[in-house]
């Protein structure tokens, strides 16, 4: 009994193993045979797919962390035209209800905003040119609330890709220096975004799967293949609230005055630093479609003007530097200058005058700077233009940045020798002149003009922005006693009541100067006006100069006095300086 009991037990495990086998056998054949073809699609249709993971933008940000150009998700919806068809979709009562391609159609358009038989035509166009299609768009760059919505609805036969787009959150401030995208997530094209593009564009990624037949992911597939990696955030020394202020103090006076255009900068006076470099008009750049062409960059660095008077204040600094002059030195001041080949008069008509130095700058004289200034020779008078950093970009060198015109000392005529001691005959850029103010406000030191503060990586790492050294361009001395003649005009010039600002000592000069037709000549009846101050004038902080082109309402450079009052009182307020101590001097301008 116990040899047969062996022997069942044996012949069951020989039957086990070859039903075994034999089903193996039957399912090759099945494989490789039988179903060989169907296995075959079903493999074809499960396909690797690689897809970009986007590198968000870094953002373009103040000084104080307020963005001015950063990214948001947007979503393109696509779908699987093959498989859109009928689905089940569970209702919250839990019934279950069967939701036609069309209907879902219809889901989406009531959130996108399209029409329902667009989406139609699109899905059975796709259709018409390839049945097999498993990819087709049906709305690009949709908002994350839509892309939830439309998630929210269940469709089997859709699929998302999400893309960062570039947004504007302030909309038109700062816009003419932060430049604008291509498109919602194209090229840079202007401004900051396409000069800093290395600090800001990221580094895409990419991720591989294997989709089914289908089109759907398969769980565990996804693998790596190349880290995203985030741009860096510019970081900029714009104070947002200042340049949103100055915008619209600089947009009523354009449009008051009937002006082409006008900008206002904003200068620290002890950092060179730009607070503000504010333009009308200019760009939104979420829309820049919609500005004018030549208002989508920034006037203020790459169109050069005549500055006019308010070079005075240079030509004097010289003067003061070499030892040449003092702010009480007397002058009798004749109605007309006619020697060395040139001829010019002042703006009024007048017999010999007698002013004091200050008294040239407070009243403006073109003959009176002229007399103090051609104690100097030709070139020494260049070496100072150089050395205020005119003929040359700034250390910001910003996209399209114009160096101005400064022609060499030996080409000067006669008249341009002169001219260009009250500031025609050359010619700078707004953030050139705010420069120019800087160094006579920092006792003389001229700090390279500063917008960007640097890169900040995304690990939170700032690699400063290299600007330069500082530059001693006339002594402490000499700037001294140029403010001095800076604020006799702030007292007694023409614009006196306009520019005063209660509890501050302040200094300004006035500049109004024909606008230069490019070829020597200029062109008749047009002007540029400008303002140029400092204030607390005691302890100079900040340097605003405003310039307006061809107004017509006013052509004096009395233009440009409220808007450089409203944006400097702003300024002194919004930073709690400190009002100038008492008693304050009066400055002597006659004799």
């Amino acid at each position: 009994m116990r040899r047969i009991s062996i022997r069942s037990r044996g012949l069951t495990i020989l039957i086990v193993v070859g039903l075994i086998v034999a089903a193996f056998v039957v399912r090759l054949v099945d494989v490789q045979i039988v179903s060989a073809s169907e296995i075959n699609a079903e493999a074809e249709g499960r396909r690797g797919i690689t897809s970009t993971v986007w590198g968000d933008r870094g953002q373009i940000v103040d000084a104080n962390g307020t963005v001015l150009a950063g990214s948001v998700d947007r979503f393109d919806i696509t779908m699987s035209p093959r498989n859109a068809g009928a689905f089940e979709r569970t209702g919250e009562d839990g019934q279950t209800v069967e939701v036609s391609r069309d209907e879902a159609l219809a889901d989406i358009a009531s959130v996108t905003g399209q029409d329902p038989q667009e989406l139609v035509e699109l899905v059975d166009s796709v259709l018409a040119d390839d049945p097999d299609s498993n990819f087709g768009y049906l709305v690009r760059m949709v908002t994350l609330e839509q892309y939830e919505q439309i998630r929210a609805l269940g469709i089997p036969w859709l699929y998302y890709e999400r893309h960062p787009a570039r947004t504007y959150p302030n909309g038109a401030v700062a816009g003419n220096l932060t430049g604008f995208m291509q498109g919602a997530y194209g090229d840079p094209l202007a401004g900051l975004e396409l000069a800093q593009d290395k600090c800001l564009a990221g580094t895409d990624g990419s991720v591989s799967y294997e989709a089914g037949a289908d089109g759907v992911p398969i769980p565990g597939s996804e693998v790596t293949e190349v880290e995203m990696q985030s741009g860096g955030d510019l970081v900029l020394t714009i104070d947002a609230d200042t340049q949103w202020y100055a915008q619209q103090v600089i947009a009523q006076e354009v449009i008051a005055m009937g002006g082409q255009y006008g900008h206002i900068t904003v200068m620290d006076a002890k950092t060179g630093k730009l607070v503000a470099v504010a333009e009308y008009p200019t760009v939104d750049p979420n829309n820049p479609g919609l500005a004018d062409p030549d208002a989508r960059g920034s006037r203020a660095f790459t169109a050069p003007f005549e500055p006019g008077s308010t070079m005075k204040a240079v030509t004097a600094a010289a003067a003061f530097d070499q030892g040449l002059s003092t702010p009480d030195e007397k002058f009798v001041v004749p109605g007309l200058f006619d020697r060395n080949d040139a001829t010019f008069r002042d703006d009024w008509d007048h017999g010999d005058i007698k002013l004091t130095a200050a008294g040239i700058m407070a009243r403006s004289s073109n003959i009176g700077i002229a007399l103090m200034g051609e104690r100097l020779s030709a070139a020494d008078r260049y070496s100072y233009l150089e050395r205020f950093g005119l003929g040359q970009t700034t250390a910001v060198d910003f996209l399209g940045e114009e160096p101005g015109t400064l022609h060499d000392w030996q080409d000067w005529d006669g008249q341009t020798n002169y001219a260009t001691m009250f500031g025609q005959g050359l010619s700078v850029t707004a953030p050139q002149m705010a420069s120019i103010y800087q160094a006579l406000a920092n006792g003389g030191v001229r700090m390279p003009a500063q917008l960007i503060e640097g890169c900040r990586a995304p690990d939170g790492t700032l690699t400063p922005n290299e600007t330069g050294e500082p530059a001693q361009v006339v002594s402490a001395a000499a700037a001294e006693q140029t403010l001095t003649l800076l604020e006799a005009t702030a007292q007694s010039g023409s614009t006196a009541a306009e520019v005063a600002i209660p509890g501050y000592r302040v200094g300004v000069k006035t500049g109004t100067a024909e606008v230069s037709g490019g070829d020597g000549s200029y062109l008749s009846g047009q002007y540029m006006t400008s303002m140029a101050g400092i204030a607390p004038i005691d302890d100079p902080r900040y340097v605003v100069s405003v310039s307006i082109m061809e107004p017509t309402t006013m052509r004096s450079s009395a233009a440009t006095a409220p808007a450089w009052h409203d944006v400097m009182a702003y300024v002194l307020q919004k930073n709690r300086v400190p009002m100038s101590p008492q008693p304050w001097p009066q400055i002597a301008t006659t004799f």
